[in-house]
């Protein structure tokens, strides 16, 4: 019997058992719908994390301020405990955030050739407002230097930057998000320069408004105000840490550079050779890398899920197949009173199995596929397939056909055709 005629017969079979099919591919299709989904999912932010971070490109690094960890134990109270010279108290830097005089510092000795820039976060429930129009009060406020913008991958739309006369002077001038001065503005950012704003009831002249760029899992990068950070201290005192930017000029230089800041930002915070550093540097390619590890978990889980899944439907589905051969062997004894072959049968009842499982892996692709890109729609990304995983799926339906068809096509094929053809 040439193999068309076996599948003929196969999908035949199927057709006749539709409840019961109906149930196999859906409990196949689910367990392939997680693992597309999630995965569909989890390639969606990557490629987001990947764009959002990209502009600022893998050639920088940050350097920002950790908090001591705190150990419990005598070896804890031993470090705790304050030195003390004589009756002079020496007090560790270990603990401090960075200052604004370190930050400077920093910036004035470190000498690798770079571009780098000072920042300090200010609040992230600013209320901006211009004449009678108002934001929510959910605005990003940012103090920065001549470099922030470029350190940051933004791009000026209209105006011009902060510069040095500025940040000296704590002048109060703003640069404003694309989301800020669209709101204030009619949908027209570039009328907002030169008007005059109020940030938290303080009044400051707009010279700079920057292009869009998007939002990242429910924050929007252009919803925010920059001004000056010496301004931010000025008025706000907000007690944030201020954080340095660096930049290299390629990124073979990366790691020397980061050496080098250590080493010169040690020294700043005069920490003891026997001390941890209590500051962190971050390498701006690093930080998507470690978001992704931090939601790895989610695509183990799922594909536990799934192949758990995916072998109670191999169980169910070599059931089915058993339940098939009781119900059909007069049709078996009759194949092989005519001339049938053990092996035409068997490869038959395989033929069946592979068929409902490669079913069940095409609905949960295209159900994973698509509810996943539901999340890509979400944050703004384009239309992804995980093309391994998809590959990786129908390759394991495949197996579970066979191996769940195994049993039952060795059970057909050696069923004797004179007692098949009398079993009622």
């Amino acid at each position: 019997m040439r193999f068309r005629d076996i599948f003929s017969l196969s999908f035949r079979s199927i057709r006749s058992n539709k409840l019961r099919t109906g149930l196999t591919v859906a409990i196949i299709a689910l367990g392939i719908m997680a693992l597309i989904l999630v995965n569909t999912a989890i390639k969606a932010i990557n490629q987001k994390f990947t764009d959002s971070f990209s502009t600022m490109g893998a050639n920088g690094f940050t350097v920002r301020f950790k908090e001591r960890n705190i150990h419990f134990g005598g070896d804890n109270d031993r470090e705790l405990k304050k030195e003390k010279k004589g009756k002079k108290e020496k007090k560790s830097n270990v603990g401090k955030p960075i200052t604004i005089d370190e930050a400077e510092l920093f910036r004035k000795n470190y000498k690798f050739p770079s571009s780098t820039g000072i920042s300090v976060f200010a609040s992230r429930n600013a209320l901006v407002s211009f004449e009678t129009k108002k934001t929510s009060p959910n605005v990003f406020l940012f103090g920065g230097d001549e470099n922030f913008v470029i350190l940051n991958g933004f791009k000026l739309l209209a105006g011009r930057n902060l510069n040095l006369a500025d940040i000296q002077s704590a002048r109060y001038v703003c640069v404003l998000g694309n989301d800020v001065a669209s709101k204030l503005f009619n949908e027209k950012p570039e009328k907002a320069l030169n008007a005059i704003i109020r940030v938290q009831n303080i009044p400051y002249r707009v010279i700079g408004v920057l292009e869009s760029r998007g939002s990242s899992f429910g924050m929007s990068w252009d919803n925010r105000v920059l001004t000056s950070y010496r301004n931010i201290r000025r008025q706000f005192n907000s007690g944030s840490s201020y954080v340095m930017a660096v930049m290299t000029d390629d990124i073979k230089n990366v790691e020397v550079a980061m050496g080098e800041a250590e080493g010169v930002f040690r020294s700043i915070r005069k920490l003891a050779t026997t001390e941890e550093s209590n500051f962190v540097l971050d390498r701006n390619d690093s930080i998507a890398e470690k978001a992704m590890k931090s939601i790895g978990f989610i695509t183990v889980t799922a594909t536990v899920i799934g192949l758990i899944t995916l072998i109670g439907a191999a169980i169910g589905l070599m059931n089915i197949m058993l339940v098939a051969v009781s119900e059909r062997t007069k049709e078996v004894g009759l194949v092989k009173a005519i001339g049938g072959k053990s092996q035409t049968v068997r490869s038959q009842f395989l033929l069946e199995a592979t068929i409902i499982s490669l079913l069940g892996a095409i609905f949960g692709i295209i159900l994973g596929i698509i509810l996943g890109n539901g999340v890509s729609m979400l944050i703004n990304t384009g239309f992804v397939v995980p093309w391994n995983w998809v590959i990786l799926g129908i390759i394991i339906c495949s197996i579970v056909g066979l191996l769940a068809g195994l049993y039952p096509a060795l059970k057909a094929g050696r069923l004797n055709p004179i007692e098949a053809l009398r079993y009622e």
